[in-house]
């Protein structure tokens, strides 16, 4: 199946290094333990979507947040690619011989877990079904139109209680802010999608997804 149209100017960033460079400009990596997460791009009825999970409001760390799949890499994965399919097929279930993986970006430091995140870039080209594949870890799973997180009335910037603000969109009840909303800000970018953040309103981080003990310290960091 060959990529839609509008993925061509994404392949296209994937390959410029000092644009992915800047992408992650924020949080560069340190050369820290490997973590990587998903960025799944499938083709809906209003055209690119992207998928990402609620984790469980019972969990330690995180909970009720929106993220992308992804997890701490293993010894036997071959490459980071191998981690972020891993990782999303044992939180959502998606089969990975349905993604075509076209590249990444830089990994970004988090300083709270002290993990550096590679964003895998995949393209959804088989659908398949998904949901919570261990609801221990995974409330839902919600894939959000690219339609929806460049409409201005759903972009907002958060305010932490750390002194920290940054980009965050507001969907479908959800609040997509922290390392989440960094590296969807960038993918955004890469993609040429991305539309003027000037204007856009503050908002406060919610109380609900200050639950946890990194996150009352963290900044930047903390999701």
């Amino acid at each position: 199946m060959s990529t839609p149209d509008w993925l061509h100017s994404l392949l296209d960033a994937l390959d410029d290094h000092e644009r992915l460079a800047a992408s992650v400009a924020l949080r560069p990596g340190v050369g820290a333990r490997a973590a990587a997460v998903l960025m799944l791009i499938g083709e809906g009825p209003r055209g690119p979507e992207i998928l990402f999970v609620e984790r469980a409001a019972s969990l330690r760390t995180h909970a009720g947040q929106i993220a992308f799949p992804g997890g701490a890499a293993d010894p036997g994965d071959a490459d980071l690619a191998v981690t972020a399919l891993r990782e999303a097929q044992e939180e959502t279930g998606v089969d990975p011989t349905g993604i075509r993986i076209l590249g990444s970006l830089p990994p970004a430091h988090v300083e709270v877990s002290g993990f550096d995140v590679t964003a895998v870039v995949g393209w959804w080209q088989n659908r398949s079904p998904v949901g919570p594949a261990d609801p221990r870890e995974v409330a839902s799973v919600v894939v959000v139109p690219v339609a929806d997180l460049l409409d201005p009335a759903k972009r907002v910037r958060v305010t932490h209680p750390s002194g920290y603000v940054g980009p965050a969109f507001q969907v479908g009840g959800h609040l997509i802010w922290g390392l989440t909303a960094h590296l969807l800000d960038g993918l955004l970018g890469l993609a040429g999608w991305q539309a003027d953040w000037d204007d856009t309103p503050f908002v406060t981080v919610p109380a609900r997804y200050l639950t946890d003990r990194s996150d009352t310290s963290g900044g930047q960091d903390a999701h």
